[in-house]
């Protein structure tokens, strides 16, 4: 044979697609090439390919007189990375007639040492997940990415730590007994880790209230107040709290870890949180780039993205939140195509009064200028004000109460009031067949089609809309606060009392 085809997997901006690796070999002069818009670690790949064949008990492509080319396709969709290398040699010796089998209804991944060894690569599970969906039976790949991989049903995965445990396992004269078992799925807990208890924060029984309902419907909370008065610890309190991700989740936020190579485990079992510093660029933010990358607020998905000394961001990052705050995604256009990154998360932003922290703080000297404390506040614009459902004041506890100790967990009966609240809304939404989970997630819609708010509610909301100048946007987010607060009450009406908690969560006269 001097053709050959088999399979591999590729990522386009977070995308998983299916590479078909073709090797045609003819005669002439030695030459060993690779077509296909491949980058400089897949030409590259030519003498790993090389090195790893030979020291895997056959004679290397360069030291025949045979033109070698592997074709790379689709052609016009550029490839990167090393995971293809596998593939590559596969394909080369089924060309060759050094090892025969059927290579229908196979996938092949991963990066090969000179020794023939296999290395990890980066998307597995999404690239298992691609080829299930488009009818492959079996996955080949490296040992390490075997549990992660594994976590797909229906299809076969056969972790191997050399290109030579692959071929005695697919070629049809290998030994049985040396043949790679596949994969076993493991059992998956969702993690809660409750790093920080609520009760190991002393005192701000407002804040933790604002936070409990935050958690309770997906809302987006800003902390402010002077420095070291707990607003890090609150943040860090939230994914204590929030209920635990559900098995699809959990697939879907461990292949966003898996594709951008952030995966310490074998999977992210637990809400994520990210905290990136303010002096993050906004493409370390938002994601971006000439090659489109996602950012904190992909790595954010699902869980909670924590951004302190709010206002130091660069303005391009903070305005560029407006999209993902709204709509739960990214949009990054360029000119090799446009992609949207998932970034459904909890905003938790914290901020001082002034940069030096010390304005309005009795017994404490601020060396601000009123010029600087002013632009200070106005680095937050009002359409993102408007896109933050809850603002609470982080004040200074009272000395006394530093050392008192905790004598319950306060997480843990919060966790389950939240959950509570969050089985509520699920339910709601199903029976008005809407795909959303939390109220932050209702449009001005779904608003009118699934709440019922009484006459005596609309008219306090009206005139305290009048009042504090709300903008539509701000009216919506008090209703949605409000549904939630009731939520927690397992309250079937929003009730006055809630709808005037809503409302003393919007910031007034740029207080903070």
């Amino acid at each position: 044979m001097s053709y050959a085809k088999v399979h591999s997997a590729q990522a386009f901006l977070l995308k998983p697609y299916i590479v078909d690796v073709e090797a045609d070999l003819s005669r002439g002069l030695n030459s060993f090439s690779i077509v296909g818009l491949g980058d400089k670690a897949v030409d590259e790949a030519k003498d790993r390919i090389s090195a790893a064949v030979k020291n895997s008990g056959f004679e290397s492509p360069k030291s025949k007189n045979h033109k070698v080319i592997i074709s790379l396709a689709p052609a016009e969709v550029k490839k990167e990375g090393s995971g293809l290398d596998v593939a590559i040699a596969l394909s080369y010796l089924l060309a060759n007639g050094d090892i025969l089998f059927d290579s229908k209804g196979k996938i092949f991944l991963g990066e090969l040492s000179l020794d023939g060894s296999l290395r990890s690569v980066r998307g597995a599970l999404a690239f298992v997940r691609k080829a299930k969906a488009m009818g492959f039976k079996e996955v080949y790949l490296p040992k390490q990415n075997a549990p992660e991989a594994a976590l797909v049903d229906n299809i076969f995965v056969y972790g191997a730590e050399t290109l030579r445990e692959i071929i005695n396992h697919i070629s049809h004269d290998a030994d049985l007994n040396q043949k790679i078992k596949p994969e076993k799925r493991k059992n998956i807990q969702t993690l809660q880790n409750i790093s920080f208890d609520l009760s190991d924060i002393k005192g701000q029984e407002a804040a933790k209230r604002a936070l409990e309902i935050a958690a309770a419907g997906g809302h987006n909370i800003a902390l402010y107040g002077p420095p070291g008065t707990g607003k890090t610890m609150l943040a860090k309190a939230l994914p204590g709290i929030l209920p635990p991700l559900s098995f699809d989740d959990i697939l879907e936020v461990t292949e966003i870890h898996s594709m951008t190579g952030s995966l310490d485990n074998t999977l992210v079992a637990e809400r994520p949180f990210r905290s990136p510093h303010h002096t993050a660029s906004h493409v370390a933010i938002i994601g971006g780039g000439s090659n489109p990358k996602p950012g904190e607020v992909t790595l954010a998905h699902k869980g909670v993205l924590f951004l302190d000394e709010f206002p130091e961001f660069e303005n391009k990052a903070i305005e560029a939140l407006r999209e993902p705050l709204e709509e739960g995604v990214v949009s990054i256009s360029r000119a090799r195509g446009s992609v949207k990154f998932p970034a459904h998360f909890i905003l938790v932003a914290a901020m001082n009064p002034c940069p030096c922290g010390n304005f309005g703080i009795k017994g404490k000297i601020c060396s601000c200028s009123p010029l600087q404390i002013e632009r200070y506040k106005r680095k937050i614009s009002g359409p993102i004000i408007d896109r933050i459902d809850i603002w609470t004041e982080v004040s200074r506890v009272n000395h006394s109460k530093l050392t008192e100790k905790a004598e319950r967990s306060e997480s843990v009966p919060a966790r389950e009031r939240i959950k509570r609240a969050r089985d509520i809304q699920e339910k709601r939404f199903e029976k008005f067949k809407r795909k959303i989970k939390t109220n932050s997630e209702m449009s001005a819609r779904d608003i009118t089609l699934v709440l019922n708010i009484s006459d005596e509610v609309k008219e306090i909301l009206n005139k305290s809309a009048k009042t504090l100048d709300l903008s539509a946007r701000s009216y919506h987010k008090i209703i949605k606060l409000a549904r939630t607060i009731a939520d927690l009450d397992s309250s079937l009406e929003i009730l006055p009392a809630h709808i005037l908690e809503a409302i003393s969560y919007r910031p007034k006269q740029r207080q903070y």
